[in-house]
């Protein structure tokens, strides 16, 4: 994806942009002498630990490790793909992207569809507020306890009856007629064209830009199907989406927790009455796709479902999906309602604090897993435990492998009395120090330029023997060298774009990495910096004198090879 940014219009975005303002609009960030200090955005800590470095434009945490530039803070924290960071970043610094990005990619441009999707939404917002019949759907509202305020925030509209509202509309020319059919507002069937949404309440489904991607529509009379949703297109994929996350960030960048409830109504509701971090899946389970986005959007995650044997049921496949990506980093609950209630009905029965309650008392995974295995064992015979070690090790097995699911095991093993995997596997892993990888000579004058391209001239100002080293790092340095020499404005995380996705992109991101050189003051890394290519210098002199003291007995050497040899010689004596 990032091969067709070129580098250089990427490190031209880079600095014209400013870390401190992308991250400080996301994270609140105090002070520091020349850094800025926050709570890291990525994980759970009550000390900050989270560093943004102005001069570098880099950002980096010495808890998590999360680092790297504007470009991949918007990636991580906003859930952003590559290009789309990069647009919003270009947007922000009024740069037009290249012209060669602006040529349509391969299949429909989906930029018309965005646009015919929200020009449909402004026309139901209108029509719930101007159509003769709309009071019926206000007044549904209404009896749902939701005000204007949440109306308007949501978008909420109405779509009027009839079988042409959206063509006679939109759709009267070829063109918006065959958008309006891709987009799912129309239907054709039997050489006939009509509205997919007919006197319905319309909720738009947003995507995490805030882009209307789709509609889910509410039937105002007995009619079948109660709920309506859009079909799959190129921009709506049901299994990717959740609605309510866009209108949860808005209101709060940093929601204490995620939600998952089962419809729109659910949602709206808990906004209403003060709980605006709902989310809700698109008329499907929830999928793999939508924990992923799920975890990366919030420190905690809570399932809602019913409390009888279907919503426990339901809730066991959502564990399921969940084991794969729960590596107790962040919770994952899951909340049981009292028979007959759903999130809508009991926050209005209860209040929010109530509410809030139980979510808060709502139980862990661990938890869940567990009870619901010893359900009809018997543990006090040892076909029960058996049967208890069999059911639960392909459970446990699905979990990525670390602390989390050594603990799982451990509490398998108590239930069981059968000795845990990870009391089996080697002990070296457990309690032993995570210490930084040591940084040999190359590696280490790489990290250093990386760190601070200013350095350049203490490298450059010394001999270069160190290029007679045959390895890909020398190839690397040399290049890291010759890109700072013609372009020394290039800020540090500049630099680093300049590799991304080559083949040098996964070195550079792991060099780049400011914890490697903690260890060593500011003050003495143009020190740190000569001596690492010394070191690297008397390495290439001596592979240097190797060479030729090899070609001088079979071939005899130059008078340009004599006198290298010589001052090689001079140099190692």
């Amino acid at each position: 994806m990032a091969g067709k940014f070129p580098s250089d219009f990427r490190e031209r975005l880079l600095d014209r942009v400013e870390i401190a303002d992308i991250v400080g609009a996301r994270v609140r960030l105090k002070k520091a002498g020349g850094l800025l200090k926050g709570l890291c955005p990525f994980h759970n800590e009550k000390t900050p630990s989270f560093v943004v470095t102005p001069s570098r434009q880099t950002y980096h945490c010495f808890g998590c490790g999360a680092h790297g530039n504007a470009i991949d803070f918007l990636i991580e924290h906003d859930r952003l793909e590559f290009r789309e960071a990069i647009e919003e970043l270009a947007q922000q610094a009024g740069l037009e992207l290249p012209d060669e990005l602006n040529t349509a990619p391969a299949g429909p441009d989906p930029k018309p569809l965005y646009q015919i999707l929200e020009q449909a939404a402004v026309l139901f917002r209108r029509q719930l507020r101007e159509h003769p019949q709309a009071h019926r759907a206000t007044d549904y509202l209404r009896g749902r306890g939701l005000s204007a305020e949440i109306a308007a925030r949501f978008g909420l509209g109405y779509a009027p009856p009839g079988w042409d509202f959206l063509l006679q509309q939109l759709g009267l020319r070829p063109e918006t007629s065959a958008l309006l059919e891709r987009a799912g507002l129309i239907i054709e069937r039997d050489g006939r064209r009509y509205d997919r949404f007919r006197d319905r309440v319309m909720f738009p489904i947003r995507d995490r830009r805030g882009r209307v991607i789709g509609f889910g529509g509410r039937i105002l009379d007995d009619g079948e199907p109660k709920y309506l949703n859009s079909p799959e297109s190129q921009v709506f994929h049901k299994g990717r989406e959740l609605y309510g996350l866009f209108e949860a960030q808005q209101a709060s960048r940093q929601q204490p927790r995620l939600l998952v409830v089962e419809g729109y109504m659910d949602v709206i509701a808990q906004a209403q009455f003060g709980v605006p971090y709902a989310v809700a899946t698109l008329g499907t389970a929830t999928t793999p796709e939508h924990l992923t986005r799920l975890l990366r959007s919030a420190p905690e995650l809570v399932f809602c479902f019913d409390g009888d044997r279907a919503g426990r049921a339901a809730a066991w496949k959502a564990l399921e999906t969940a084991l794969p990506q729960a590596s107790g980093q962040t919770p994952i609950r899951f909340l049981f309602l009292p028979d007959g209630e759903d999130p809508d009905s009991l926050i209005r029965q209860e209040g929010k604090a109530a509410f809030e309650q139980r979510i808060e008392r709502a139980t862990l995974l661990s938890d869940f897993l567990f009870q619901q295995l010893q359900t009809e064992r018997d543990l006090n015979s040892d076909e029960g435990r058996a049967s208890l070690d069999a059911a639960a090790r392909p459970l446990l097995s699905a979990v990525p492998a670390g602390t989390f699911r050594d603990l799982l095991e451990r509490r398998l093993a108590k239930l069981t009395g059968v000795p845990s995997m990870a009391r089996r596997r080697s002990g070296t892993r457990r309690g032993a120090v995570q210490t930084p990888t040591p940084l040999n000579p190359m590696r280490r004058a790489i990290a250093l330029l990386l760190d601070d391209p200013k350095l350049a001239p203490y490298a450059l100002a010394e001999p270069s023997d160190w290029r007679e080293i045959d390895s890909p790092g020398v190839r690397l340095l040399a290049e890291l060298l010759e890109t700072i020499s013609e372009h020394p404005e290039l800020s540090a995380a500049a630099l680093c774009e300049h590799w991304r996705d080559t083949e040098q992109g996964r070195i550079i991101s792991r060099l780049s990495n400011s914890a490697l050189l903690a260890h060593i003051p500011q003050e003495g890394r143009a020190e740190e910096l000569i001596g690492a290519i010394r070191r690297l210098n008397r390495d290439g002199q001596s592979l240097l004198r190797q060479r030729l003291l090899s070609k001088a007995s079979t071939e005899g050497l130059t008078s340009e090879e004599r006198e290298q040899l010589l001052r090689s010689n001079k140099l190692s004596g």
